[in-house]
């Protein structure tokens, strides 16, 4: 283990997976302030099956306190960055030496915490629940990650459902291999879930959360539906970056990052998960090779290396790995090297959702 560096101190804004996993990492290594207004940690795969089954979704609420052993986990909301630090909402100042903006992204509810409001996460969870217990049609607009496993999680554990899986491609993953995404379309298919692929939905309501009404497809035809589940993807938040010298925005709201993953003309201040773009996509996939990176370079700066001297950043690419599990038993998944089917895709994620992983991460029996 590592002798604690007193002398460098590291601030992490947002205590989404990359900023946990590398506050956790760098906890024995540095004074390290974790800055999340949340006071639960959100675990994203299993918010997912928690609108079929909402008694999973207090295992997937993980409050922040024992995550940190010497560091601090400040409830707060960040207002500004700077070369030398933090400003929060109330006005107090947090200095660092580095920082790491890590700010994540927002998505439709429920699958994401508005702000920092964990009651109101639950209070939705609840009530769209209701609305799909009651619901006979449902419309799911998008196709990526979310919208098919929600697809598949609902014909499982509701087969009465007439579930319709929209999407503007005309096939499911088009950017993997081709097989990955026959093969989803073919379970779900036999699942009972109509896909309607090559037509986008031209009318829809909201943006932000699941509501009933009527579709109108780019291909001509109306479906009218009891609930629609709108799911087109996530953008970042990254405000807090974008009033940066020299910072400068890519799509769905993220900023662009040089090979060090720092977003602008401040050398101490990186960017990090969703809100970089650094060549990967916005999953948790994607951040398993930031947060070593991260790890290594921040603690090779606090022994007074310079960042140019470290490897750059090397993102996954076209090879990162996804899962896509449809209910606890059926899915595929591109592991980097093949396509995966039922077995490995229930093994890895699709039983267990990674709940044993986070409560581990966030130091939980």
């Amino acid at each position: 283990m590592r002798l604690l560096n007193m002398s460098q101190k590291i601030a992490i804004i947002g205590g989404g997976y990359l900023g946990a996993e590398l506050a956790k990492a760098l906890d024995d290594r540095a004074e390290v302030t974790l800055i999340e207004p949340r006071s639960h940690f959100v675990h994203a795969p299993a918010m997912i099956r928690a609108v079929v089954e909402p008694a999973l979704l207090e295992r997937a609420l993980t409050p922040y306190d024992r995550l940190l052993t010497k560091g601090r986990v400040v409830a707060a909301r960040a207002v500004g960055v700077d070369g030398q630090g933090i400003t929060l909402e109330d006005g107090t100042r947090v200095e660092a030496d580095q920082i790491v903006v890590a700010t994540g992204s927002a998505y439709a509810a429920p699958f994401k915490a508005k702000g920092a409001d964990i009651a109101g996460l639950r209070a939705e969870n609840q009530r769209i629940h209701g609305l799909l217990k009651a619901a006979r049609t449902v419309g799911i607009v998008g196709a990526g990650a979310v919208g098919t496993e929600l697809a598949g999680e609902i014909a499982h554990a509701m087969p009465d459902k007439k579930v319709t899986l929209i999407s503007s491609d005309a096939t499911l993953f088009p950017s993997m291999p081709e097989k990955l995404g026959k093969s989803l379309a073919d379970k779900l298919r036999k699942l009972g879930v109509t896909l309607v692929l090559g037509q986008r939905a031209e009318n829809l309501q909201s943006l932000t959360e699941p509501y009933a009404g009527t579709l109108e497809l780019s291909g001509g035809s109306k479906q009218d539906f009891d609930l629609i589940f709108p799911v087109i993807g996530a953008r970042a938040e990254a405000t807090l970056l974008e009033g940066l010298a020299g910072a400068e925005a890519s799509t769905a709201g993220r900023i662009k990052v040089d090979p060090w993953m720092r977003p602008s003309a401040l050398p101490n201040v990186f960017a990090a998960g969703d809100i970089a773009d650094a060549g990967d996509g916005m999953t948790i996939v994607a951040i398993s090779r930031q947060v070593p990176w991260l790890t290594a370079a921040l603690t090779g700066l606090g022994e007074g290396k310079a960042i140019e001297d470290m490897k750059p950043f090397k993102p996954w690419g076209s090879k990162a790995p996804i899962l896509v599990p449809l209910g606890p038993k059926l899915g595929n998944s591109f592991l980097g090297l093949f396509t995966a089917g039922n077995f490995l895709t229930s093994v890895i994620k699709g039983k267990d959702l990674f709940l044993k992983k986070n409560a581990k991460l966030l130091n939980r029996d």
